[in-house]
């Protein structure tokens, strides 16, 4: 009998395995293949402004900044929009708003949502075995085509009661993909006070949060961007959101903690990504480099990646197949207009990723204005396709005390660039980022740069016809592109 008890073991193995079901094959799949788990964090209005780990030395953020230390920093990754919806539907679906319905906000009266001939990121992570769970602001539409395992309930502005109601998630027996997202730094409600020039309290409470240690910055201290007014009312709203920056760090930090204790933390990639800029006029809903430019961080323990700096253009867009090539899970790269920099994660300065796209059609339904972007190497180019509106506020921008300051005292200048400028823009807007970061000279109308605007111009187009964009009819509908090179 002993003889055959090897041969007996083998029939009764593959005996088992024949009669699994199709979703105990994936889940047999996922463990032989050790798929990592991955983390995907996700912040609401946060700049590369507010962090150590780019540069600021006045905002407290020791964990993110220990994420930079033990993994890579991109200095050149960008959202597609720089409006929360429009923005976590790319992240999820890999894919241009404009071609998926997601012009927009979806809740209330703005109705906007994706396609529900679409699929998404955690529905094919959930497939190949993956336990999937969210946490915090959802903000995408339908829930069919996004659709999480786990939906789990915290407060999403107290980032450690958020951390702990991810305990069983981080210990699941399948490997998991967690969706974190806070609801800070947005604007906190509501969003016009009673006295104008009251700082918005950025989701802060005198009170604070329960575990959370409340960091209260001085005005006097913070960072002013170059693109902002510096006023008695910038500087108190920035300590507002620094201190909201703060609250995210701890949770951030607690949640990593509880990752080490479960043993898993050497096989989970973390990423750390913002939605858009941050929550003041000339970044959020804009596609000027503050509104899209963001931060990204991710801490991959399979690469020996330790405290590098990544400087390749990458985009929103391209978060999703890079996920997937994480987790080791097969697709088709047409299914998305976004490509995997998995592979580059290394390096410094890989060839090939010096051009990226911007689309943004709304933010709110009464928000009308589609711009279009395409960055190459130092150039941008913004197309304005309804440049003759005047550029509309969201509501938290128009009642912030910073926006008021100005505009209550009919003060000419918003920061560097004039009010006016910034309330009416041109149809075009080239600029040479290298030598004007704060996009101030518009060079689409200097006769040097003609055959530069010519050029960005076809590779917008391209961009537009292959992504399937509805507003790409615009170029016909207009005089001035006549005679350009566009094939109209």
């Amino acid at each position: 009998m002993k003889s055959y008890l090897p041969k007996l073991l083998f029939v009764m193995i593959a005996i088992t395995i024949v009669g699994c079901s199709d979703k105990q094959k994936e889940v047999a799949q996922v463990t032989k293949s050790n798929q990592p788990n991955i983390i995907l964090f996700v912040a609401d209005d946060h700049g590369t402004d507010a962090i150590g780990a780019y540069g600021n030395p006045v905002i407290k953020t020791p964990n993110l900044d220990q994420l930079a230390a033990e993994g890579v920093k991109f200095t050149n990754a960008y959202c597609t929009s720089a409006s929360c919806a429009a923005s976590r539907s790319v992240i999820l679906s890999g894919k241009f708003g404009h071609a998926t319905g997601s012009y927009g906000h979806v809740h209330d009266y703005h109705h906007f949502s994706t396609y529900d001939t679409e699929t998404s990121l955690p529905i094919i992570m959930e497939k190949a075995g993956y336990e999937t769970a969210r946490i915090g602001k959802y903000h995408v539409a339908p829930e069919k085509v996004y659709h999480f395992n786990q939906v789990l309930e915290a407060d999403p502005r107290n980032t450690v009661e958020m951390a702990d109601a991810c305990a069983d998630v981080l210990k699941s027996d399948k490997p998991f993909f967690l969706y974190f997202c806070t609801d800070d730094p947005h604007r906190g409600y509501p969003f016009e006070p009673e006295q104008w020039d009251t700082p918005n309290s950025f989701g802060n409470k005198k009170e604070g949060y329960k575990d959370v240690e409340t960091v209260i910055y001085n005005p006097k201290d913070v960072l002013v961007p170059s693109f902002l007014p510096d006023t008695k009312q910038t500087r108190e709203e920035i300590a507002q959101y620094y201190q909201s920056i703060s609250r995210i760090d701890q949770g951030f930090g607690k949640l990593m903690k509880m990752l080490q204790a479960t043993g898993k933390a050497d096989n989970t990639i973390v990423i750390y990504i913002s939605d858009n800029g941050m929550a003041f006029p000339g970044a959020k809903t804009t596609v000027y480099e503050p509104g899209i430019k963001l931060p990204c961080i991710i801490k991959d323990p399979l690469k020996n990646i330790k405290g590098a700096t990544n400087n390749a253009m990458i985009s929103w867009v391209d978060l999703t197949p890079t996920i997937l090539d994480m987790a080791k899970i097969d697709y088709k790269k047409e299914d998305f207009h976004g490509k995997s920099f998995n592979s580059i994660l290394e390096k410094t300065n890989p060839k090939g990723w010096d051009e990226v796209y911007a689309s943004h059609t709304f933010h709110e339904i009464t928000m009308y204005y589609p711009m279009r972007v395409v960055r190459n190497k130092n150039y941008k180019l913004i197309w304005n396709i309804a440049w003759r509106l005047e550029y509309p506020f969201a509501s938290d921008l128009w009642a912030s005390s910073t926006w008021q300051s100005i505009y209550r005292n009919d003060i000419e200048n918003f920061g560097p660039r004039k009010v006016q400028d910034f309330l009416f823009r041109p149809e075009f807007e080239l600029y040479d980022l290298e030598k004007d970061p704060d996009e101030l000279n518009n060079l689409a109308t200097n006769k040097e740069f003609e055959k530069t605007l010519e050029s960005m111009k076809i590779k917008l187009k391209k961009f537009q016809k292959d992504t399937s964009d509805p507003w790409m009819i615009m170029w016909g509908h207009d005089a001035s592109l006549q005679g350009t090179g566009v094939n109209l």
